[in-house]
Order: structure tokens, then C-alpha cells, then sequence
């Protein structure tokens, strides 16, 4: 899955000399790629950027001196090129990582375990990092408060905490759950919707593409600015109000089922789908048989088409059902096949989409509703777990 210019340009960034000459040579290899820059150093990046501009950046983020995130706050400030995070799996790396994702980072990738001694990258390993370098190349970036080029949004911002209708919400259909799904800028998005959600809102499931060991992270840090409590799911978890769970990112899926009328998340075994693992078509093909019709579901900005068949079924299950729309997403490809094959009701800005949810909770859907949620539960099961 190559999405994006069959054609970029890379200035990576990496203190490690040996990290830079294998990804260089690597991506070199990758059609369409052209490293044009490898430099070790805040202070040679922005040397070099003086005088050439590529079109994707792949910035390590832990650097002696001057690190990564300085260097990307800085640069997002005064010229915003998409920039791909490529982060060891340490606890201080990932936590930085999460941050940089906040300040304008576009994805992260872990960086290979293969350059260890004696090992090599896993065939297809730079394919992989070209795919987000590529997708990343695209990305439209949009200039923050005190930046260069920053303009006020048209449309007014919604309150952070909107906790009025929750008691009226959560009071009219406490069964009620919210899915959502997102990728690529899905940091960004979801750093944005989840503060809007009020502390007794109906359950949250979310699946967000991020490697294995970086989601944890963000969990806790969506935890210190949202009213509702935030986690990383663990197998068995139920969906209760209040609750926000995020799949974790790595070697298996998250689906939803119920057991004796509660809802859990289980995490199972699975080949990707849609080339992701977690995918949002897992998850959401998976509520959709389990609580037809008590759900509204989000498609958000990401690369790809993960969720577009899952929003569909609960469209056809009775659900709510939106995407992101083009303006607002970083990467309009997730949300645009969603509305392409017809599965979202309406596609929303980002400083709206807290609000829609919310004001669906317990409401048929505008075109139809299913008279028997039973007999959508009873139809034949997804193409997706069929082997």
C-alpha cells in the first residue's frame, strides 16, 4: 500500500552515524525515494534546510544537545514540513514521542530492532517506513497560535468540557457507545476531541495506528487532559461511562463482544487487515454484530482505508456514523473511503465532531432506522473474520 507522490524527497536527521547509513542506503532502495540529506544534528538540520527543503523529514527524537522536539517545535514555527518521528522504544523516547506527535509530528515509527549487532531489518522494513514517509509527504499541516501563519478558525470553538447535556445524555440511553477510529494525525485529533467529552459520557472505543509500547503513553497522557479516564485496554476490560479505552498498538486486534449483557474489549490473534493491527474495521465490525444500533462511530484523519467497511456496518446497524471532513484532516484518506462507500451519515470538522456525537447518543439515524436491531446480530459475519 503506497499512498501519497510516487515521487519525495528525505532529510533525515539521526544522531547515529550507523543509523543514518542504513536508513539511507534502505530508502534509497524504496522506488520513489530520494534521501537528499543525512545530517546528525538540530543545528546541521537547520544548516542544511537553508538551503534545500524536502518534502518529508525523518527526525530521531532523542539527540544529544538540542533534541528532536526542540528542533520540531522550532521548526513547525517558522516553516511546518511534515516530519515522521522515528523513536526508540525507551520509556523516555516514547514519552517524548508523544509530545512531538502534540506539537505537529505527523507519525511515528519505531525505529528497527534490527540494527542491533548481529541482526538485520525484517524484509519489507524499509518498505514499511517508506509507506509513512510517503503518506506523511502529504500531510496538511495547519499553523498553531503564535505561529507564522497561524489564522483564527472561522467556526467557534466548542468548550473544552461540555458537561451540560451529559446527565440528560447518559440519563435518556445509558447503553450507549461511541467508536472511534483514526491514524495518521490521529494524535493531533484525538488530543482535540476527547477534552470535549464530559466525565459521565457514554463509553469511548478507540483504535488509533501506533507501533507496539507507544500507546500506553498516549493513553496516560489523554488521561491528564480529559475529563473522562483514559487507558490503554487490557483483555476483558468492560465499556462503562466514563470510560475511554485505546487498543494497543502492536501484534493483536481489539474487538468488542458481549458477555452476560456487558460489553468487553478482547484483544485477539489475526493477520492485519487493511494492512493494520489493531484495525478500526476489527473493532467496528465487531460492535456493530454485538450492539447494534446504540452506537455512534467517528472515522478521523489517517492514511489508508482501516474503517471504512466498519463504519459501514454500523451504518447498516442503526447506528450514528461521520468522518472527518477534508479540511480538517491531516491525512484525508481513512474518512474519505468511509464517506466514499457511503458508511458515514455526514462528514464534520474537527472542532465539531464532540458535539455531533454527543447530540446523536440515543437518536435514529436521519435516512433509516433498524425496526429489529436482533436481525442485524443475525447476519452472516464480516468477510473480515472469515478465513
Amino acid at each position: 500500500m503506497m499512498t501519497g507522490p510516487t515521487d519525495f524527497s528525505v532529510l533525515i536527521v539521526d544522531d547515529s552515524a550507523v543509523f543514518r547509513r542504513v536508513l539511507s542506503r534502505g530508502l534509497d532502495a524504496v522506488s520513489g525515494v530520494r534521501v537528499i540529506g543525512s545530517v546528525a544534528s538540530a543545528a546541521e538540520a537547520r544548516a542544511f534546510l537553508a538551503v534545500r527543503r524536502p518534502d518529508v523529514i525523518a527526525l530521531d527524537i532523542e539527540m544529544p544537545g538540542e533534541d528532536g522536539l526542540s528542533f520540531l517545535r522550532d521548526q513547525m514555527a517558522r516553516d511546518p514540513i511534515p516530519t515522521v518521528v522515528i523513536s526508540a522504544l525507551t520509556a523516555r523516547g516514547v514519552r517524548i514521542t508523544i509530545s512531538a506527535l502534540e506539537a505537529g509530528a505527523v507519525d511515528v515509527v519505531a525505529k528497527p530492532a534490527g540494527l542491533a549487532p548481529g541482526k538485520v531489518i525484517p524484509d519489507g522494513g524499509f518498505e514499511d517506513i517508506a509507506v509513512r514517509l510517503r503518506s506523511a509527504a502529504t500531510a496538511r499541516l495547519t499553523a498553531r497560535a503564535g505561529q507564522r501563519g497561524f489564522v483564527q478558525p472561522t467556526t467557534a470553538p466548542l468548550p473544552l468540557r461540555p458537561t451540560a447535556p451529559a446527565p440528560a445524555i447518559v440519563a435518556l440511553r445509558p447503553d450507549w457507545v461511541i467508536a472511534i477510529g483514526s491514524s495518521t494525525g490521529g494524535v493531533q485529533a484525538l488530543t482535540t476531541l476527547l477534552p470535549m467529552l464530559p466525565a459521565d459520557g457514554p463509553p469511548v472505543a478507540i483504535v488509533q495506528h501506533m507501533p507496539e509500547g507507544f500507546t500506553a503513553a498516549f493513553a496516560k497522557r489523554l488521561d491528564t487532559l480529559c475529563a473522562m479516564s483514559v487507558r490503554e485496554a487490557v483483555d476483558g476490560d468492560a465499556l462503562t461511562p466514563g470510560s475511554v479505552l485505546i487498543a494497543p498498538g502492536g501484534e493483536r486486534h481489539m474487538r468488542i463482544e458481549t458477555e452476560a449483557g456487558v460489553l468487553r474489549a478482547r484483544l485477539v490473534d489475526g493477520p492485519p487487515v487493511c494492512f493494520s493491527r489493531p484495525s478500526v474495521d476489527v473493532m467496528m465490525t465487531s460492535l456493530a454484530a454485538a450492539w447494534p444500533a446504540r452506537i455512534s462511530a467517528a472515522i478521523l484523519t489517517g492514511m489508508g482505508s482501516d474503517g471504512a467497511d466498519g463504519l459501514l456496518r454500523i451504518h447498516a446497524s442503526g447506528g450514528r456514523t461521520f468522518a472527518q471532513d477534508e479540511a480538517t484532516s491531516q491525512i484525508y484518506g481513512m474518512p474519505a473511503r468511509a464517506w466514499e462507500r457511503g458508511g458515514a451519515e455526514d462528514r464534520v470538522p474537527l472542532d465539531q465532531m464532540a458535539a455531533r456525537l454527543l447530540a446523536s447518543v440515543g437518536r435514529a439515524p436521519p435516512d433509516r432506522a433498524l425496526s429489529d436491531p436482533a436481525e442485524f446480530a443475525t447476519r452472516p459475519p464480516s468477510r473480515l473474520f472469515q478465513s
